[in-house]
């Protein structure tokens, strides 16, 4: 096992990540290429949760807006955050790894019902644990999931990976070159900045448990295993 700066983490993976560069959907080989980072830090020791998002095949808030009832549209999403979830483990399995799905909604066929002592205890037995189905509530981002569970799981880091942006900016860099880059942030300043590092329902859970939050880019050349090992890249948010 190699000395790692973490023992646990909580991996919160954008769902247009998958869709590679095409516009929609799951892009096979763009999950492989996520999969071998989940890998080869989970080969480390490294014991590895992550929640996945579903902006590559639906978005309750966007369905909500051209009719369809918000509360029906984000429980669309939640389905569409397992198929996202079966994908990766799928492609995790093909690298060798135990990986097992579990599911904040009961769809027993495919994922297990998700209870916080198995999720633990999946990680403690060095399998790579997979959180669909976000909360499980409406109106709750994976976002918020992903603070939820990483603090449930006793995560000691709530790593966060864009696409293509490798680290929190003042503005969205892909379309103001001036765009400023943070190294480190405050929960509060993050609050006062108006930044959009994720929802103020998942950032004020951080906030009040003190979970760190590491923003960066999952596509760096070996990200994961430089952010694992203590490296600083990416933008830091802490309470200081």
């Amino acid at each position: 096992m190699s000395d790692t700066k973490y023992k646990r983490v909580l991996l919160k993976l954008s769902g247009e990540a998958f869709s590679g560069k095409t516009a929609f959907g799951i892009d096979a080989p763009t999950i492989a290429k996520v999969a071998k980072q989940i890998s080869n830090i989970a080969n480390m020791g490294v014991e590895v949760a992550t929640v996945i998002g579903a902006g590559n095949i639906w978005r309750g808030a966007t369905a909500a807006k051209q009719g369809i009832d918000r509360v029906t549209a984000d429980y669309a999403g939640m389905l569409a955050t397992v198929i996202n979830a079966l994908s990766l483990q799928d492609a995790l399995e093909k690298q060798g790894i135990v990986t097992r799905t579990l599911s904040a909604i009961t769809i027993e066929q495919v994922a297990e019902p998700y209870l916080m002592r198995r999720a633990i205890r999946h990680l403690e037995k060095g399998r790579v644990v997979i959180l669909a189905g976000g909360t499980g509530n409406p109106y709750m981002t994976t976002d918020t999931a992903a603070a939820l569970r990483a603090i449930e799981i006793e995560a000691e880091v709530l790593l966060m990976s864009k696409n293509s942006v490798d680290g929190v900016y003042s503005a969205d860099p892909r379309k103001d070159a001036t765009a400023k880059k943070f190294e480190h942030l405050t929960y509060l300043d993050v609050l006062n900045k108006r930044l959009q590092v994720m929802d103020s329902t998942a950032l004020s859970l951080c906030l009040e448990n003190g979970l760190p939050i590491i923003v960066f880019d999952l596509q760096a050349p070996n990200s994961l295993e430089r952010l694992v090992m203590g490296e600083h890249i990416g933008t830091l948010i802490n309470d200081g």
